[in-house]
């Protein structure tokens, strides 16, 4: 029945299931109604940065597991969005999409979490099996739930009502009971993994065992979690005498554990994309850096028996010095002893004319013409050779 007056901070046009949106006098729906909306922007914005981040992941390893971290947001915000069906009343949409998404999104999210501790299980045996694998994997698993949960709305809600009677409306009519046993596949999904990734702790690299404490983490605190509302959904509400805080239950258990998926999961993996393989390092295979100026001796240094090393330049115009190839590795500089070298180079034949002609002119001197005395008396006593006659 509709009621006199609406709450307050309602307006009194709006339906009467929508009232826990706006009533301030329950505050419950508001809060989980805040939350849940923070909750679909940070899903959305975390979405985008992980496509962004795809390009600059230079681990290969890592890299493959994107698409299930992609898997986990898309089914959190599903979990963000499936909280408003809890806050409004209870009408055949609202409880249809109770009994189907509540399944369907938690499988979703388990079973890519499970994939991704399986595959890290599998990555410390030293196996490297295909992405496309975990993802048909993780898919499977998923499609399971969504089978269960179609066969179970189907046969609980398409009957045909006793002749006489006015078909009621079936899709709210079930007990706490057996809603929680249509998840029992969902909490087979949970044990599996939280148990799948503790395996991965005693990982030899660290970054491997970070990415398994986080499926631990997030595991056990969804563990916890459905612990807590199963209790208060079957026993904690009969025990008060009341079912209002059914839908407040399961509203609170569905946006508290979508944003420990956020928390301990999606953001800690988005963080580690940037981060290099370890595998790569140089550090870790022994190997060392040689800078680039001493190249060609850390060649020699490397490789002194394969072949000799021949340090000058052969040319068919000069003729060089080989060196003495010693087994022992030596410097290219070690023969170097500040000293020009001698007769590195044979002199062609222009070469030789022009000294040639250089040691004749030398060894010819032409004779120099000399003035006579003018004294008559006087006797020449250069020798005959040096007397130049006049012309």
């Amino acid at each position: 029945m509709e009621p006199t007056s609406a709450p307050k901070g309602c307006v009194s046009s709006i339906s009467s299931i929508y009232y826990n949106l706006c009533d301030l006098t329950t505050v419950w729906g508001v809060v989980v109604e805040a939350v849940a909306a923070a909750g679909v922007v940070t899903s959305f914005v975390l979405f985008i940065i992980l496509m962004v981040c795809l390009s600059f992941v230079s681990d290969k390893k890592r890299k493959a597991m994107v698409s299930l971290q992609a898997g986990i947001l898309v089914f959190t915000l599903g979990l963000f969005g499936l909280t408003f069906a809890f806050v409004v009343g209870r009408y055949s949409t609202s409880c249809a999409a109770r009994r189907f998404l509540f399944g369907v999104f938690f499988a979703g999210c388990l079973s890519c979490l499970m994939m991704h501790g399986l595959w890290l299980a599998l990555l410390q045996r030293g196996r490297r099996p295909k992405c496309w694998m975990f993802c048909l994997g993780a898919l499977a698993l998923w499609l399971v739930e969504v089978i269960i949960n179609t066969e179970w709305l189907i046969t609980t809600v398409v009957r045909s009502p006793p002749r006489g009677e006015a078909a009621p409306d079936l899709s709210c009519s079930f007990d706490n009971l057996d809603f929680v046993m249509a998840l029992i596949y969902v909490m087979v999904l949970l044990v599996a993994a939280v148990l799948m990734p503790v395996p991965t702790l005693i990982h030899k690299q660290k970054q491997w065992r970070q990415d398994g404490a986080f499926i631990l983490v997030t595991g056990l605190f969804t563990l916890a979690i459905w612990v807590t509302w199963i209790v208060m959904y079957i026993h904690g509400n009969q025990v008060v005498g009341t079912s209002s805080w059914d839908d407040p239950t399961l509203a609170v258990a569905v946006v508290s554990n979508a944003w420990v998926f956020l928390f301990f999961y999606t953001i800690p993996e988005i963080s580690l994309l940037t981060k290099e393989d370890p595998d790569q390092e140089p550090l870790d295979d022994g190997e060392h850096v040689y800078p680039t100026r001493s190249l060609v001796y850390d060649n020699i240094l490397k490789e002194p028996e394969t072949r000799p090393q021949n340090m000058y330049i052969e040319n068919k115009a000069f003729s060089m010095d080989e060196p003495t190839v010693s087994i022992r590795p030596e410097s290219p500089y070690g023969s170097y002893n500040g000293q020009l070298r001698s007769c590195v180079y044979q002199p062609t034949e222009i070469a030789l004319m022009a000294k040639g002609l250089t040691r004749m002119d030398q060894e010819s001197m032409l004779p120099r013409a000399i003035t006579p005395s003018l004294n008559p008396g006087s006797v020449s006593t250069l020798p005959r050779s040096h007397v130049s006659l006049p012309s």
